[in-house]
């Protein structure tokens, strides 16, 4: 036999919509980290085959439609600044993420509860 929404009590309907807005949340989350993971994977493939390189090697950089020479040792510099601050973002969506997670668990428990 299914419920209606309509028919629960006001308090498990407000809870159902504050599960459903974590759960969104937590989508986005999840998405937000997917892309810091993939643009650190790039960060990191592109440091590693920099540092395979020999100095007298021209390097290039790609900035807006261009791409320009530069310096390997400047390049270098600014990819290990971007991959500590990609690394620091991870962390911290992970945290959102884990959160946003035991919100979700405590408010189905408790939704489960009131349905009992």
């Amino acid at each position: 036999m299914a419920i209606k929404f309509e028919d629960l009590p006001p308090q498990v309907q407000n809870q159902l919509k504050q599960l459903q807005q974590f759960q969104q949340q937590l989508e986005m989350v999840m998405q937000q980290r997917l892309q810091v993971d993939i643009r650190l994977r790039d960060t990191e493939n592109a440091l590693e085959e920099l540092n395979k390189i020999d100095e007298g090697t021209p390097v290039y950089k790609g900035v807006g439609n261009l791409i320009i020479r530069a310096d390997k040792e400047k390049l270098i510099k600014e990819l290990s600044e971007e991959k500590e601050s990609l690394e620091i973002r991870r962390k911290s969506l992970e945290g959102q993420e884990n959160r946003i997670k035991e919100k979700i668990e405590e408010l189905q428990k408790k939704i489960q509860e009131a349905l009992k």
